[in-house]
Parts: C-alpha cells; sequence; structure tokens
C-alpha cells in the first residue's frame, strides 16, 4: 500500500468521524430534554449516542462492501464511538464558550 493510499484512507475516515461526530451532537441537543432523560447526565447521553452511531454506521459500511461482521469490527467501532463523543462534546462546549465571550444576552436585545 502507498502513500497516497493510505492518506485517502485517513481521509475518508477523518470525514467519517467529522459527520458521525455532528450526528451526535444533533441528536443529542435534540433528546437531552425527552421525559425519560432528563435525569441522566448529557455526556452519558453523548456517550450512547455515538456508541449507536457507529455500531450502525460499522454494519452500514459492511453491508455496502459485502464484509462479514466480526467480533472485532464492534469492538473498534466501540473505540471509535469513543473518540466520536469526544469530537461531539468538545466542539459543543467550544461554540458555548465563545458564544459566552460575546456576551450576548436577550433580555438587552431590543
Amino acid at each position: 500500500m502507498d502513500i497516497e493510499t493510505i492518506t485517502q484512507y485517513v481521509t475518508y475516515g477523518l470525514i467519517l468521524a467529522g459527520i458521525l461526530a455532528f450526528l451526535t451532537s444533533l441528536i443529542v441537543q435534540v433528546i437531552k430534554e425527552l421525559p425519560g432523560l432528563k435525569n441522566i447526565q448529557t455526556n452519558v447521553v453523548a456517550l450512547a449516542t455515538a456508541a449507536v452511531l457507529c455500531v450502525v454506521a460499522m454494519l452500514l459500511l459492511c453491508m455496502y462492501f459485502t464484509v462479514a461482521v466480526t467480533w472485532y469490527y464492534v469492538v473498534a467501532a466501540l473505540i471509535a464511538a469513543f473518540i466520536v463523543y469526544l469530537i461531539a462534546t468538545g466542539g459543543w462546549e467550544k461554540i458555548k464558550a465563545i458564544w459566552d465571550r460575546t456576551k450576548y444576552n436577550k433580555t438587552e436585545v431590543k
């Protein structure tokens, strides 16, 4: 395998991680106020969402490429879920910090 192919696969992996992190953030922002999830920490909901999304993405990729699913694919998807979770939760906190620095207040806007 040459360096160009490796670079291409790494790029695909980063794109997939970004998409999964965005979907995780989006889903968590929508479902975190549901009655059954209000008492659970948002980080736990985000980790569970990332785990489900990564396993589903792995299953879809295996179906698309007609590859048999093995146990280590599932383990790799769960490890990737932790990385996706870190990307998803860190991203929202940084955006919130930037928003807070603007000192925007709804009561002051007329």
